[in-house]
């Protein structure tokens, strides 16, 4: 077959293939079982729900769900415990909000664009174009699952610290430059000009992604191919960027107004919270909430006095404005009374880490407490405790489904952590960090200490 014939047939969708395209993410109209129930993830259209389509969408996590809510490290929301008869009562519900969900990839935005935030370009503009004029290659059965594409206006704030297979960066109103596999600063750039040139660039490398395998990702083109579908990529020269990416905490805008940076704890809220906060917002005449990467959401257009004022409510709410909040540094799922897979309820556990041993949580190390073996909260090696039917199983450097480095008694939990914290600040030395101390103590050492009586 053809290259061109190739193409044409996986973005008809014709090729013969024993699996479903999507199934590897959990969507509105595909959710993925969980240990409680099915999990919907979705990202609005433009990023940036209002506080009513927020509340609505509350009210529907408590109707059609078990009423817990999350944003995921991309900065997606997460609606738990759906049950296979309310999936199309919480679509409905979605749809009445007035909640644009495009469909599978995603095109993601920073949180904070727009002129107000110094976007040279409109990057909520540009994503519609993508959308209108490469509907056929962007839903095309042979992309993989996971493909990610960032549209930056070239603003204050951006997503230079996201990973992306394809970004879109406005240089200027009129100029667009396009990169590949790679967060901003190590994406390769393969063309630079108008809109309609980077659209029909973006068109062209997902021609070339489909033309190469199925669902593969732009980290796996061939260099000599990418040069040949742009021969001028060389040229281009990297663009810098002065921006920044959003944290929590308050933020002062030259326009006099203020945006405010909240972390759910544990990247968790219920929906009762979340409208108790939203009902906090009414009052401050806030109009829109935006879900960021990190599992932060922003509050935008406040005074200062608002500013503060949310500030100090928002523990009350299950939120945080601390960039030094330790519980932002856990990883943790949904946990025993949320899930039905899980061994133990990691809120608590993280709670009593925080409590018994903040000195693994300078941040040199991740933590991950997973109910299960299923490690749905953290793909990614790390220090992780899971559970399990007789206990604990400590990994210390490695994934929840691992064969455990130590086994701890349920009973003996809180006492491990205590000689944990023990054993770091016996053992520390000046200028060290907890990664590094535990990696040079070693692991038999470390799981001693965790036996001892």
């Amino acid at each position: 077959m053809a290259r061109d014939e190739r193409i044409e047939t996986d973005i008809a969708g014709e090729a013969a293939q024993p699996y479903a395209r999507r199934g590897a993410c959990p969507t509105l109209a595909q959710p993925m079982p969980t240990g409680d129930g099915l999990l919907a993830r979705l990202r609005p259209q433009g990023g940036i729900p209002t506080v009513d389509q927020c509340a609505q969408l509350a009210h529907a996590a408590l109707l059609c769900g078990n009423g817990l809510l999350e944003i995921t490290a991309r900065g997606s929301l997460q609606i738990r415990g759906l049950r296979p008869e309310t999936v199309d009562p919480f679509a409905e519900a979605v749809d009445a909000a007035g909640i644009i969900v495009s469909p599978n990839p995603v095109i993601e935005l920073p949180p904070l664009h727009g002129e107000a935030f110094g976007d040279v370009a409109d990057a909520a503009a540009m994503e519609l174009l993508l959308r209108e004029r490469l509907a056929k290659h962007l839903q095309a059965p042979g992309l993989a699952p996971k493909l990610s594409i960032i549209v930056d206006g070239g603003g204050h704030f951006d997503l230079a610290d996201v990973t992306a297979d394809i970004r879109l960066l406005a240089i200027s109103a009129e100029e667009w430059m396009v990169a590949i596999a790679g967060d901003g600063a190590g994406a390769r750039p393969v063309a630079v000009g108008t809109a309609d040139r980077a659209i029909a660039a973006v068109g062209d490398l997902l021609k070339l992604l489909l033309s190469i395998g199925w669902q593969k990702r732009c980290r796996d083109v061939d260099p000599e191919r990418l040069v040949s579908v742009f021969p001028d990529m060389h040229a281009i020269s990297r663009q810098p960027r002065a921006g920044e990416t959003p944290s929590v905490g308050i933020h002062a805008m030259e326009d006099g107004t203020a945006v405010i940076g909240l972390k759910p704890r544990f990247g968790q809220i219920h929906a009762n919270d979340l409208l108790e906060f939203l009902a906090f917002l009414g009052d401050l005449d806030v109009t829109d909430i935006r879900p960021a990467p990190d599992r932060c959401l922003f509050i935008t257009g406040l005074s200062e006095e608002s500013a503060a004022a949310v500030w100090q409510s928002a523990e009350r709410f299950g939120l945080s404005a601390d960039s030094d909040d330790l519980s932002s540094r856990i990883a943790t799922c949904a946990g025993a009374g949320a899930c039905a897979s899980s061994f133990y309820a990691t809120k608590a556990l993280a709670e009593a880490v925080i409590e018994r041993c903040p000195e693994v949580l300078d941040g040199s190390l991740d933590l991950h407490l997973s109910g299960c073996a299923k490690g749905c909260a953290h793909p990614r090696p790390a220090f992780t405790v899971s559970g399990a039917a007789n206990g604990y199983n400590l990994v210390l450097d490695g994934l929840a489904s691992d064969a455990p480095d130590a086994q701890i008694a349920g009973s003996d939990i809180n006492s491990a952590i205590e000689r944990l914290s023990r054993l770091i600040k016996s053992e520390r030395q000046a200028g060290e960090s907890a990664r590094a101390c535990l990696d040079r103590v070693g692991t038999a050492t470390i799981t001693r200490a965790l036996r001892q009586e």
